[in-house]
């Protein structure tokens, strides 16, 4: 069993990430229901992610049958990196203006993870399979809350 990532803004890319590591007890042969739960989704591996829409959205394929279009300005403002998480608690930092970033480029990190290259240069995050599933069960509320903070700062997408 092979990841494939697809990447459809620039031609048809493939890359394959063995999966050595895969869960297989979630393998599952029908499509999940909109309706994941969190626990389904604890140990997860992707069978597929592919880059949608000129590398606006990200449709992550899960070996539980879960199945997400994650936006990329989801992706870009809740990044993993330090740059937008800091170095701990309290440390975050609010991005902003960031409505017509795109996903340019997708690169493997190891059996566990992708690292996600925007159109704006960001390119430091690196998404672990849980994280990416975290953001397709939970990405709604997240936006929102999001949404929220920039209201609050005063800031703008």
């Amino acid at each position: 069993m092979m990841l494939t990532v697809r990447s459809s803004s620039r031609g048809l890319q493939v890359w394959h990430i063995p999966s050595a590591m895969a869960y297989r007890s979630w393998w599952r042969k029908k499509r999940a229901t909109s309706a994941v739960s969190k626990e389904a989704v604890s140990d997860v591996w992707p069978r597929e992610l592919k880059v949608r829409e000129q590398g606006r959205l990200l449709h992550v394929e899960m070996l539980s049958g879960a199945i997400f279009d994650i936006p990329a300005e989801l992706l870009r403002v809740e990044s993993p990196s330090a740059e937008v998480k800091g170095h701990g608690p309290g440390e975050e930092q609010l991005q902003w203006g960031k409505r017509d970033v795109a996903i340019a480029r997708v690169e493997t990190v190891g059996n566990y993870a992708v690292r996600l290259i925007f159109s704006d240069g960001h390119s430091t995050g690196i998404y672990t399979w849980n994280y990416l599933a975290k953001l397709g069960l939970e990405g709604k509320q997240i936006f929102s809350a999001y949404l929220e903070k920039l209201e609050a700062a005063g800031l703008r997408r």
